[in-house]
């Protein structure tokens, strides 16, 4: 059986000291997979490990006071998100016990863990600290602030070990990285005692980095290109989010890099693998695409969620490749929410000792509802000035966006933090 061990934080931190923190500037192309690259790419440098990260991972002091003015304002669309987030029942019930888990087990009943899964704890959890941090934050209501607290320190207290067969690691990159943004939500409320953020950021570290960084680095034994993007994307998230809870610009080099130089489908360039050129302009067909729609919307959903994370630590990800990821977007909500033809280019899945040819895009799962929309169309269209029809069509048709529980009880519903006409409506 595979054991997912459990590193030491000190070990870890050593460990860190290796990290590729060289000035990448505009280096040559790596060796990736079949790719579009739209003229000559600037990478992204990244900045020796003592620079110091700023606070907030998703959302920004910046942003919450914008928010909140405007929802003094009485201002939409954000009134409109502030009661999505109200109506959750989370916040509208007032109380939440969280159910930490010793052992969080995803992919069980299987040989690498025998015992079953239990990792809906994790995700309802999880939501219920974010929604309840955001609340907090928005109306100054300490009896939020004291549930989220409550809830990220039963896990940091009673969570020792990520296990499971292969799904662990999605597990991981998912449950890791909305731990590590509730957590940092979480840091400047006075009342959270210094010491239990120490223990909460250490538990990120010890628990959910090592298996996110195992994964990226060795993909399970397999080869490099079995797991789809959405696994990477999920795992980079991850390290990203806890290297800005933990201050460690290590963690976030890691990500940085690997986003826009990793061997895995989750390198931007695999992600987002070809390019049409249409009379409407470029659109940018995902890995995923033939594969089926719920986890190509997925892919869309992470790669919003790394640009912006990335934006306010000052690196424009949303930019790389003459903005990939609005191409991708558009060419996303085409399908899915105009429900228009889109053109499809030829994908050799190499799935190891076979290779799949996918000859069209998948229509499994097309019109799958995500909240995904704002972060994106807000980022290029109102920050930007550019234009983003099928995008601002999505974010439409999905407006107000809620969040962990307004999407079903499985764990596709959670996925996503969501509330973006809340959060990034600009």
């Amino acid at each position: 059986m595979k054991q997912l061990a459990v590193f030491s934080v000190i070990a870890l931190m050593l460990s860190l000291s290796l990290a590729d923190c060289s000035k990448k500037g505009d280096a040559e192309p790596d060796d990736l997979a079949d790719t579009t690259l739209l003229g000559s790419v600037k990478y992204i440098d990244t900045l020796p490990p003592s620079t110091a990260l700023r606070h907030g991972t998703l959302h920004t002091e910046e942003d919450f006071a914008r928010i909140r003015a405007a929802i003094a304002g009485n201002q939409e669309p954000w009134l409109s998100g502030f009661k999505m987030l109200e109506k959750n029942p989370n916040i509208a019930n007032k109380t939440y016990s969280p159910s930490p888990v010793a052992k969080l087990i995803r992919g069980g009943n299987s040989r690498e863990e025998p015992l079953p899964d239990n990792y809906t704890s994790a995700y309802k959890d999880v939501a219920a600290a974010y929604q309840s941090a955001l609340y907090w934050r928005i109306k100054g209501d300490t009896v939020y602030a004291e549930t989220a607290v409550k809830i990220l320190n039963a896990w940091a207290s009673i969570c020792k070990q990520l296990s499971g067969g292969p799904d662990i690691n999605l597990a991981a990159g998912f449950y890791g990285y909305e731990f590590a943004v509730a957590g940092e939500l979480m840091r400047d409320y006075i009342h959270w005692k210094p010491e239990d953020f120490k223990a909460y950021q250490q538990w990120m570290v010890a628990v959910f980095y090592p298996v996110n960084h195992s994964f990226l680095k060795d993909h399970n034994g397999s080869c490099i290109y079995h797991y789809w993007a959405n696994w990477d994307l999920g795992n980079i998230s991850s390290i990203m989010a806890i290297g800005i809870l933990c201050d460690n610009r290590g963690l976030y080099n890691e990500a940085v890099n690997y986003f826009q130089h990793g061997a895995g489908n989750g390198n931007i360039r695999n992600a987002i693998n070809y390019f049409h050129k249409t009379d409407e302009g470029e659109l940018g067909q995902l890995q995923e695409s033939g594969r089926d729609q719920g986890h190509a919307t997925l892919v869309m959903a992470y790669l919003g969620t790394l640009c912006e994370m990335a934006w306010n630590q000052g690196d424009d990800f949303y930019g790389f490749n003459d903005n990939a990821v609005l191409k991708a977007s558009e060419y996303v909500a085409k399908y899915n929410v105009a429900m228009k033809p889109v053109p499809f280019h030829e994908y050799p899945y190499k799935d190891c000792d076979t290779t799949i040819v996918q000859t069209e895009i998948a229509s499994d799962s097309r019109g799958t509802v995500r909240p995904m929309w704002s972060v994106i169309y807000n980022h290029y269209v109102k920050r930007k000035g550019m234009n983003a029809p099928y995008t601002l069509l999505g974010m439409n048709t999905t407006a107000p966006e809620g969040g962990g529980g307004d999407y079903g009880p499985n764990s596709g519903g959670y996925d996503q933090l969501g509330y973006g006409t809340l959060m990034f409506s600009r």
